[in-house]
Formats: structure tokens, sequence, C-alpha cells
């Protein structure tokens, strides 16, 4: 991994260089010329307008309200609310949500996560999931109970989960989702982290490749994400097509080849006002990702 691209990921985290940045003359703006590229839009009836475009073109979708760290309970109330809104303002069943639990309030109230998890997947109609997206390494136990917590209320089938490919842990993960019923997003891993992990590059690759092969075995409901071609491809090969999730504005080329070869496709649309540093994590993503 450079240097340039660890630093990135850590003024990603920094809202000290966000408020910099945006206060710079022209600073916001130019960073949302740069940004616009990989977010759906700052408000939801923007990221409205790209899901139908996405939906129009057809390939699924998953749709996101940024957020993270949230330590207000009230807070996250507003955030379930805003996803059962797009339940119905998206009918369509292509359409899936997306969610970082650390936006319910996991780090403050595990419980009423839970809770609000499991309400939005209720919501859901039959066909449709809630992905749980993946956070650094210091959460993915609590990510992990949450989602199994409310995958046992009967609610599996509507239920995503993502797998870091990069965390050693995962083989163990990824059986506890599957044998939970549990839909698995497999990743190669955006978080720097100290320990726990396969080294960036060639070891997280062969993990990937090999957890691939588990989820092919094991006959669960899986979809690769990654926008690596050679990984992708030799996956494909292997095991069939495979759906495969991008993320909005990288590569979309190789969805429409995709599309022509019968693979399912589904583009992760993320949209609202915390756009900032999602922007740097994808600028820092193509520092080698």
């Amino acid at each position: 991994m450079g240097v340039d691209r660890a630093v990135l990921f850590k003024l990603a985290t920094n809202e000290r260089f966000e408020q910099l940045v945006k206060g710079l003359p022209s600073g916001e703006a130019g960073a949302w010329r740069a940004a616009s590229r990989y977010v759906a839009g700052r408000t939801r009836d923007e990221a409205l307008v790209k899901a139908r475009e996405v939906l129009g073109q057809g390939h699924a979708i998953s749709v996101d309200l940024f957020g993270e760290l949230s330590a207000d309970p009230a807070d996250a109330r507003r955030v379930a609310n805003e996803y059962l809104a797009l339940i119905d303002l998206l009918p369509d069943e292509r359409a899936w949500l997306a969610v970082d639990l650390s936006h319910l309030a996991l780090d403050v109230d595990a419980a009423g996560a839970a809770d609000l998890l499991a309400e939005i997947a209720t919501a859901l109609p039959p066909g449709r999931v809630i992905q749980v997206g993946a956070e650094d390494a210091a959460r993915t136990d609590r990510v992990l109970q949450c989602v199994l917590e409310v995958a046992g209320r009967g609610l599996a089938d509507r239920l995503g989960a993502t797998v870091q490919a990069n965390l050693k842990r995962s083989p163990d993960d990824l059986n506890a989702l599957t044998e939970a019923g549990v839909h698995v997003r497999l990743v190669k891993g955006a978080y720097v982290e100290s320990n726990g992990v396969h080294a960036y590059g060639e070891p997280t690759d062969i993990a990937y490749l090999r957890l691939a092969h588990q989820l092919a075995a094991t006959g669960a409901r899986w979809s690769l994400a990654t926008h690596d071609g050679r990984l992708r491809e030799a996956v494909q090969l292997a095991a069939g097509p495979v759906p495969v999730e991008q993320l909005l504005g990288v590569r979309p080329d190789v969805l429409s080849e995709l599309k022509s070869r019968d693979i399912p496709t589904r583009v992760y649309i993320p949209y609202g006002p915390d756009w900032f540093r999602y922007w740097l994590r994808r600028v820092a993503e193509s520092r080698g990702a």
C-alpha cells in the first residue's frame, strides 16, 4: 500500500480536514464536482433520479443514505425513517437498501440499532434486502452479532451482510452468516487496519478467492463486490454467473459488458450531505485498489 493511499484513508475520517477544504474559496464546489461522479446526490430527490436511471439501464441497485458513527438514538430514528420512505418511493423489487449500523447508533445502543434494522427489514416486501455494510475491524463483532440477532427474528431472507476478505476472521464469519441464511456481499476490505488482517495485495486477493469458493460450495445467496477484473473473472469461470456489485461511477463500461453476458449486476447508489469523506475513500482506493 502506498503512503499516499494510507494518508487519504486517514483524511477520509478527519472532520477537521473536511471543514478546511470546504472553507477554502470554491473548495466545496470543487470537491463536489469531483465527488458527483460517485455520489447520486446530496438530497433524496436527486438520488431517486439517479436510482431510476440506473434501474432503467437494466441494473439492480442498493441505495444508501450516507452516515456513520452516530451517537444519538434520536438521529438513528430519523435515519430509519428515511429508509422506510425509500421503500415506498422505490417500489422496484430490484431496489435494495444499504446501511452502516453505526449510522443507527450501534456504538451507543446496540439493542436499539437491532430493533431499527429489524423494523426496516420487516417493511421490505419479500425478495428485497437491506445490506449491512462493513465497518472497521473494531466493530466487526458488534455488526455480526446485530445481523445474526435480527436474522434470528425470522428476517434472514431480507438481510445482507458484508464480508471483508482482508480480515483473517472472515472464513468463520462467513460460515455463521450463511448458516443463518443471510445474503453475503464479498469485498476485499477498504479500511486500513493494524492487526488481524492479510497484507494488501496478493495475500488479500488469495483470501478473496478462497472465500468465494467457500461461498460457492455452500449454495448460499451471495455476490461479488469488486472492481478487480482478474478476481471477478476467476470466480465467474469457477462458479458460474455470480451476481456482481459495483460502485456508482467506477468502471461503468464493465457493467454493460457483464449485462451482455447475462451476469446479474447491482450498483451502489449513495446519497446525502455527508458525501465528502466517502469521496476521499474512493480517491484513496484508486491508488492501487
